[in-house]
């Protein structure tokens, strides 16, 4: 069994349909191994899509007993947040 490490992964300026399959594979291959940080404030313009991921990525982090958290979010992804009442299901995760 693997020791299990604390990843981290910066989110690109723009999340959009483009960038969502490669962020996905960067979630997935990072929650196999345990522990994520995602590193946000240099995100520019993000979709609902990515920030679903986001959610989806920290219940399967929880479901294995790893931390997951959304580390210094920008001004943009947290207004995309709040625009779409999400806040509540982010506020566990944002540090």
């Amino acid at each position: 069994m693997a020791t299990k490490t604390n990843q981290e992964i910066a989110l690109p300026a723009v999340i959009d349909l483009d960038a969502i399959d490669h962020v996905r594979d960067s979630l997935i291959d990072a929650l196999e191994e345990g522990s994520v940080t995602v590193k946000a404030g240099g995100v520019e313009r993000v979709s609902t899509n990515a920030l679903f991921l986001l959610l989806s990525a920290a219940e399967t982090a929880r479901r294995n007993h790893f931390e997951f958290a959304i580390d210094a979010p920008s001004a943009v992804m947290n207004a995309a947040i709040e625009r779409l009442g999400l806040t509540a299901q982010f506020s566990g995760i944002m540090r």
